[in-house]
This record gives structure tokens, sequence and C-alpha cells, in this order.
């Protein structure tokens, strides 16, 4: 006898969550004998701003170019906005807006003579274009440098000239790839607070890819991706929680010594680093005075931080990913000298 399947009403309040605006299922990229992305699956909500999380070479790029159909993948599934990125490319495109690691703007047009080209590609109807570009250069303050050559420009100017830009078509989703690499700290910071606005009017969904602690925290949801593998993912709060642990920096005079005492004294494996002692413990507030009232060596301060982003990373991966990126280009410079001696 078939069991009986049991169609439970929806409860009165309640709504179906909504489909998923990026949907992934075991995707993976080969080239060659490399392995860039080995089989990621993670969902992106519409109207959420999702980062990936890693270092140069995590598969972050190989990812972001496959769901935005300038890569094929090996195996897997991508659907963006509904669409099957292998099968419908074209269609996915209509639906997305991308500003990449790269400039890609014509540096001898003007600001609106590239937003204009771009309309035309995108099919924007004529009706709607003067419209549009004036929203969006306002929305970067770009407006009085619309006559100005791209070549004048700054390189945060042409960074928020490429998010006008991705922003045209008016996109479902805009995909950031790395989108402040290689700008000042406070030019990065603008870029995030148009980034921000963009969001509050547009209501568009981010996915953004950075290797940068600050970005991530300025999304909802990220995963964290190394090696091609994703080996975390949630909110950067729960992420955080659930590393667990402080983490305790001592200055001191000798280093050795107070590695060999925390090791001996409370089975504490640290690490140092330019006379800085490091290492993670739970509750740290509570435990630091009666460390330092046992510690022998002399102790010129003491600092206490909460778990970090990179302290996620470390628990999954054993490495910083400023280690991590350390190590990546080793490998890069390593694979380059390869192709030279042949």
């Amino acid at each position: 006898m078939p069991a009986t399947q049991l169609h439970l009403p929806q409860p009165m309040g309640l709504e179906s969550a909504p489909e998923p605006v990026v949907s992934v299922r075991d995707l993976a990229k080969r080239f060659g004998t490399v392995q860039a992305v080995r089989g990621v699956s993670f969902d992106v909500g519409p109207g959420e701003a999702f980062a990936f999380l890693g270092p140069n070479g995590a598969g972050k790029s190989t990812t972001i170019s496959i769901l935005c159909t300038l890569l094929r993948p090996t195996s897997g599934q991508a659907r963006v906005a509904g669409i099957d990125v292998a099968r419908d490319p074209l269609s996915v495109r209509r639906h997305i807006g991308l500003v990449f690691q790269d400039p890609t703007l014509d540096d001898y047009l003007t600001a609106e003579e590239n937003l204009r080209f771009h309309a035309r590609l995108y099919r924007v109807p004529r009706s709607r274009v003067q419209r549009r570009l004036d929203e969006v250069l306002e929305m970067v303050e770009l407006s009085d440098r619309r006559d100005g050559l791209v070549r004048t420009f700054s390189g945060g100017m042409k960074r928020r000239l490429e998010i006008a830009r991705g922003l045209m078509h008016s996109p479902r989703i805009l995909f950031l790839d790395e989108p402040t690499v290689g700008l000042d700290p406070q030019t990065r910071s603008h870029i995030w607070s148009y980034i921000n606005e963009l969001r509050a009017r547009e209501r568009t969904t981010l996915f953004l890819t950075t290797h940068y602690m600050d970005e991530a925290e300025n999304c909802e949801r990220l995963a964290i991706i190394d090696g091609g593998r994703i080996v975390a993912s949630g909110t950067p709060e729960a992420l955080k929680a659930a590393v667990g642990e402080d983490r305790i920096e001592l200055h001191v005079d000798d280093p050795a010594e107070a590695l060999a005492e925390l090791h001996q004294d409370y089975e504490i494996e640290a690490t140092a680093s330019d006379g800085v002692v490091s290492f993670h413990v739970a509750g740290a507030e509570e435990f630091a005075p009666r460390l330092l009232a046992s510690l022998r060596t002399r102790t010129r301060s003491i600092r206490i931080a909460r778990p970090t982003l990179d302290d996620v990373f470390m628990s999954y991966t054993g490495r910083t990913i400023r280690e991590a990126e350390a190590s990546s280009g080793e490998r890069l410079r390593a694979q380059h000298g390869f192709r030279a001696r042949r």
C-alpha cells in the first residue's frame, strides 16, 4: 500500500520563501589539470547582499565568470534569475550587471558616451535612456563630469562610472568582482557609500567577490571560499560567533619564553611574530588578569580582540587570508617561471 502524502495548509500570515536569484549546485570548473572550482553549492536571495570572501586564486572570479556566462562550467548547474547559465546565456545577460575587476571603460569616450554605448548594447528603449542616464550619474555623483573624457578621471571616478554603467539597464542582480581593488582606503569607503545607496534606491541584489574583511562585513551573508571549495557560509555575525574564542595578543620581551609558559602552564598553543605572541581562548576578559599575574616574562602590552572573519578563515583553513594570498602568489610565480623555462 503506497504511503500517504500529507499536504498541510500554509499557516496564516506566513509566505513561502522567495525563489533565489542565484542558485548553484555542485558547480565545478577545470582548466586542464587545474581544478579552479570544486563542486560549490549556494543560493542568493532577491535583494540580498552576498559575498564570496577568499584569497586570490580561491575560485571567486572563476565562479562569478560562470554566473555571468563568460565561462562554461565543467560540471554542475547554475541558474541566475531562474535561467540556466549554460543553456540560455543571452537571457541571463539581460538580467545582470557586471563590474569587472579590471577597468573596461573606453578612455577616449566621455562618461555619457560610455553609458549610451552600454544602453545600445543592452537595447534599453530610447525613451528611457536619457532619464536612466541622469539617474545613474546622479547616484554616483558624476553628473557634473558627464562630458569629461574618461582618461582624465581618477581611479575612484572610473570605478564609480563602471558601477553606473552596470546599472544602466536596470539589472535584477549586480555582480561586483573585487570592486575596490587597488583603491586607497578613503576611495574604497566612498565606493561603498554609493553601493549601499544603490541597494536602498534600486533594491538590486548584489553578488560581491572580495578578499577585504571590511567589505564582507557590509554583506548580509557570505561564503568563505578557499582552494575552489566553500569552507563556511552564513551571516558575518553567525560565522564569528561559531569561532567562539577571543584572541589575545601579548607584546613581550621574550616571545620564546612566553610560548613555553603558555604551553606548559595552560596547554595553549600560541604563535609569535615581531615580538607579539597571539593565541585564542574562551572568556579572554576573565582569563587575561590571571595570565598577567602568573606570566614570568615581562609583558609590555596586551590586546584582546573579538573574533574576526580572518579568525573564521583561519579556523577552517589553518591560515590567515594574508598567508593564503602569499602562498597563492608563490604558486603563480612558480607556474610563470615554469612556462618561461619552457
